[in-house]
């Protein structure tokens, strides 16, 4: 029987039991799609990152409890913390991972975990009805990208306070919705919350992916290409943006919580 090293790492926080819990598989060799799904059952996890190791880099793939993802960034985070933290790659080297998304990289500097992902783009659609009383707040902006809605409502109160029709979500749109606005705090720029019960996840705590939309979102808005974003979820988590071209640098921190093994 084979050991295979799992842990669970809290990703965006620098702080145990809050930010989003991913769990990060070292993989030996190729396992199948069945085994890996089966797996981030168990763990149930938002997403469990399962990791290969490969002559050029690490070959990276995302499952939910329900199904594989094509572009996950709090598990990407975690994994890096954990290839880093182990000793398989050292803090000053960058990795790059090989994924469905695409190539994507991590550095560690002073302290923050940074993701070199896509700008992903979104265009204005008019809300259909059944997203509106799924969301059950009155709204600003409907976009949408190739993953998900993107939905700008009018303050922070509003958006701390809603309590979507999940059901009705899950009819509503094939995976998720980003809901956002500008911040009332100082220290945050915008905020958000990402709701997608179609993976099987009502509100995911922290979600690096959606700040590649709402990233280059906000920077046409406030005239910015740096900010800092809270994803304003019962958990919560800080994330840096910058947006360069057509690429969104996602930073944070990340806190191992569990170290073991699979013993299938």
């Amino acid at each position: 029987m084979i050991n295979i090293p799992v842990f669970q790492v809290d990703a965006f926080t620098d702080k145990p039991f809050i930010g989003n819990p991913a769990a990060v598989c070292l993989l030996m060799e190729e396992k199948s799609d069945e085994w890996m799904q089966n797996v981030a059952r168990e763990m149930n996890c938002s997403e469990t990152a399962f990791l290969l190791n490969k002559n050029m880099g690490i070959s990276l793939r995302w499952f939910s409890p329900k199904a594989e993802v094509g572009l996950c960034g709090h598990a990407t985070l975690a994994s890096a913390h954990v290839l880093w933290e182990k000793g398989i790659i050292p803090r000053n080297e960058e990795i790059l991972f090989f994924t469905k998304g695409g190539l994507l990289t991590a550095q560690y500097k002073e302290g923050w975990i940074e993701l070199n992902f896509p700008a992903i783009e979104e265009k204005k659609v008019l809300p259909t009805e059944i997203l509106l009383d799924a969301l059950k707040v009155p709204v600003l902006y409907v976009g949408k990208s190739k993953y998900d809605y993107l939905v700008e409502i009018e303050t922070e109160e509003i958006l701390k306070d809603m309590n979507p029709d999940f059901e009705t979500l899950k009819i509503a749109v094939p995976r998720g919705v980003i809901v956002t606005c500008q911040s009332d705090r100082p220290e945050y720029d915008f905020i958000s919350r990402f709701f997608v019960p179609a993976l099987g996840i009502n509100e995911d705590p922290v979600t690096g992916s959606a700040h590649c939309v709402l990233g280059p979102y906000w920077q046409k808005k406030l005239n910015k290409s740096e900010l800092i974003a809270y994803q304003a979820s019962e958990r919560g988590g800080v994330i840096k943006v910058k947006i360069e071209d057509d690429r969104v640098y996602i930073s944070g921190k990340a806190v191992t919580i569990t170290d073991g093994v699979l013993l299938v």
